[in-house]
């Protein structure tokens, strides 16, 4: 598995032009699952996203995670991180998961950020999604199990 995080002064995602999960300051966390992921893979990950240390401290400097300052995540779940484009013009997504299996193992992500006490808003798994964020920083993480 694999998340795009991105750290947002404010994140939200719509499906056919209504919101669907909304954020303010906090992490933006774009998934995707492989077709060699299971449930210790979303456990990992889980745990990576709530502890990155990618927040200010007093000092300034990126040292404080989401888990230590009670901030929210919106987790979008996003099958395109695993595109191929090493062949040609056209991405391959041969190695994402099939969507039974994404789908499974995105909500055991969800509900292991959930049982470490993050607020988590989410998209709408498997349909057309319009993500908008603000970017602060910019800081954009990518973190993989």
């Amino acid at each position: 598995m694999r998340a795009l995080l991105q750290r947002v002064s404010q994140a939200s995602v719509s499906v056919d032009g209504q919101v669907v999960g909304s954020i303010g300051p906090g992490l933006c966390a774009l998934v995707g699952v492989s077709r060699h992921d299971g449930q210790q893979a979303a456990h990992r990950l889980a745990k990576k996203i709530w502890q990155l240390r990618i927040f200010a401290d007093e000092a300034g400097n990126m040292n404080r995670s989401a888990a230590e300052l009670g901030l929210p995540v919106l987790v979008v779940s996003q099958f395109t991180l695993y595109a191929d484009t090493s062949r040609g013009r056209r991405p391959s997504f041969v190695d994402a998961a099939p969507p039974s299996v994404a789908s499974s193992l995105v909500g055991q992500l969800v509900d292991q950020l959930r049982a470490a006490g993050a607020v988590v808003h989410t998209g709408q798994f498997g349909a057309k999604m319009q993500v908008s964020l603000v970017n602060d920083g910019p800081v954009t993480v990518m973190v993989e199990t």
